[in-house]
């Protein structure tokens, strides 16, 4: 193993340590430190990791080009406390601004249309567990991902609460759950033990096979729903899985506008409930949804016109 080669491992593995998931910089720094090698390179310099990044075997798009340099930047810069000849390039040379994509709201109908569809599945174990799972993703706004790391002793039904444990930014927190949502939960949980009596995850979510949901098969198998329940045609956002959270998020906000509690006092709460790092998190879903941008200008407008 090469000298950079080393000290490449070093780094994802000291980033990890930290809490970061590098899952990007993971599969394109050893891109890098192989285009290094072979230009005989000993260390970084900002003209090798320009033209790594803007490389034409590579994606060519803006965004992508910016994500390379960005991870030969961060590799340069703990290189720079072991080799003082390391140069760390500028993000400046390859600007690309950060456009969050805007997400696709389910509604009610939407929600009501996919579960139809998840009854449609087969075998019948499969079918329960994209409906259960759906529901709880749009009754909770849990991350996808927080949902397949669910173990059965995450979820204690008769406290209504689950367990998310060590989640992004390495943190844990509890979710309260709805009533309606234990009794879905509970009812999953027996028809998954009836048909998978010996499975090969402690999961609370299983795979026909017994084993742990993988993000691949779901997405696609949501997807094949979507498209056949027929919602978000005609939207310039096709709908994802993921859009389910930022859908419980709204309709939260939504809620609370509708009710006149003080949002910017509430905000708090519902980061928490959701695991963001902090609430500023939370305040880009006020611009996810037109009716929320309304009901917050109407707001605004009330308080002017009462401290006029």
């Amino acid at each position: 193993m090469s000298t950079l080669r080393h000290h490449a491992d070093d780094y994802l593995q000291l980033r990890r340590a930290l809490g970061h998931k590098m899952n990007h910089a993971a599969w394109l720094l050893p891109r890098f430190v192989a285009y290094l090698e072979a230009a005989g390179a000993e260390t970084v310099t900002i003209e090798a990791a320009l033209a790594w990044a803007q490389s034409s075997a590579h994606d060519p798009a803006p965004a992508a080009r910016a994500q390379r340099l960005a991870v030969a930047g961060g590799f340069a810069r703990y290189l720079l406390g072991i080799d003082p000849r390391t140069e760390v390039p500028p993000a400046s040379l390859l600007p690309y601004p950060h456009r969050r994509r805007p997400p696709f709201i389910f509604s009610p109908h939407d929600l009501a249309a996919l579960m139809v569809e998840a009854r449609q599945l087969r075998p019948r174990l499969r079918s329960a567990t994209y409906e259960t799972l759906i529901g709880l993703l749009a009754a909770t706004g849990m991350r996808v991902g927080e949902a397949f790391r669910l173990d059965r002793a995450d979820v204690d039904l008769a406290e209504s609460v689950l367990m998310i444990r060590m989640s992004k930014f390495r943190k844990s927190r509890e979710v309260l759950l709805h009533a309606s949502t234990v009794e879905a939960l509970a009812r999953y949980a027996s028809l998954r033990d009836q048909l998978q009596p010996r499975p090969r995850a402690a999961s609370f979510f299983v795979s026909i096979r017994g084993t742990r949901l993988l993000y691949s098969p779901v997405f696609h198998t949501f997807h094949r729903l979507v498209d056949a329940a027929g919602v978000g045609a005609g939207s310039p956002q096709a709908p994802r899985i993921h859009d389910l959270r930022h859908s419980f998020a709204v309709r939260t906000l939504v809620g609370w506008y509708r009710d006149g509690k003080d949002v910017q006092a509430f905000l708090p709460r519902l980061s928490t409930y959701l695991g963001h790092r902090d609430p500023h998190s939370t305040y880009w879903y006020l611009s996810a949804a037109p009716e929320l941008l309304a009901l917050a200008a109407a707001r605004l407008e009330a308080l002017k016109e009462g401290g006029a």
